[in-house]
């Protein structure tokens, strides 16, 4: 009985913690993950001095121009603020949670991913601090971090698969 009120309280502290922030799944849930709005995104990418932009100057998620960040996970939003920190570069991104990316358990649209536009310093500092680990199916060359999350290389932007915050 004891365990059940524990889960019980531990879920609903973790319903109260932050505005703008949603739990999936319960407190024993191997991999729950923690859902963020839109707003509590682009609050926490500011405070980094991250950058986004959509090439239609929006954020609605079912609009493939639009950026979104509705429905990110948490850990990835924690995991673009410890690339910026550790590399220092410049970091705009150009693909969240929006329609129009390739579906599958760890996309875009469910919360897994972000896409950035690519310039010198984040590409070698990617290059020069993960391991090259061989070439998506698609032909795009992938690059592993310490903590596990997986850069690749699509030409004009580094498509980031976040398994975790990477270190946050």
């Amino acid at each position: 009985m004891k365990v059940l009120k524990a889960r019980s309280v531990l879920t609903a502290l973790a319903l109260v913690v932050a505005p703008g922030v949603a739990v999936v799944g319960t407190a024993t849930d191997a991999f729950a993950v923690t859902k963020i709005s839109h707003s509590t995104a682009t609050g926490m990418f500011r405070s980094s001095g991250i950058t986004w932009s959509s090439s239609g100057n929006c954020s609605d998620r079912n609009n493939s121009t639009c950026t979104s960040f509705e429905q990110l996970n948490l850990a990835t939003a924690q995991g673009a603020q410890t690339l910026k920190g550790a590399s220092g570069c410049a970091l705009n991104i150009t693909g969240g949670t929006e329609t129009g990316h390739a579906s599958g358990t760890y996309s875009h649209w469910n919360g897994y991913k972000l896409d950035y536009g690519k310039n010198t310093c984040v590409t070698s500092y990617i290059k020069n601090n993960f391991s090259y680990i061989g070439l998506r199916g698609d032909g795009a060359p992938k690059y592993k971090s310490g903590s596990g999350n997986i850069y690749a290389d699509e030409g004009n932007h580094w498509d980031v698969l976040y398994y975790n915050c990477g270190g946050c």
